[in-house]
């Protein structure tokens, strides 16, 4: 199940010609490039994709078949890299604490 297919708690509400809560139309996704990693009992998905709106990355974490996404448009992937470079520099150059 999509996250935007889940039925509003509310019901459909409708506003002026829009009507709220209803499901969404599927927009038509191509994947460009999909990669799967497993690091201890969560599998990341990484997947490249584009629509008519743009391409973007969407990870999606799978832990016992629950399952966060998160969508990073490609615009900013490059800011994305360098935040997430500098998170593992840090995690590497920082001990761990004494249990």
């Amino acid at each position: 199940m999509i996250s935007n297919d889940r039925p509003s708690p509310y019901g459909n509400r409708t506003y002026g010609e829009r009507t709220y809560g209803a499901p969404k139309p599927p927009i038509n996704e191509d994947t460009l490039k999909s990669e799967k990693i497993q690091i201890e009992r969560k599998i990341f998905v990484f997947a490249l994709k584009e629509n008519p709106r743009g391409r973007f990355l969407r990870i999606t974490e799978d832990v016992g078949g629950r399952r966060d996404t998160i969508i990073i448009p490609a615009p900013g992937l490059d800011d994305f890299k360098k935040l997430l470079d500098e998170m593992v520099k840090a995690a590497t150059e920082t001990p761990p604490k004494a249990a």
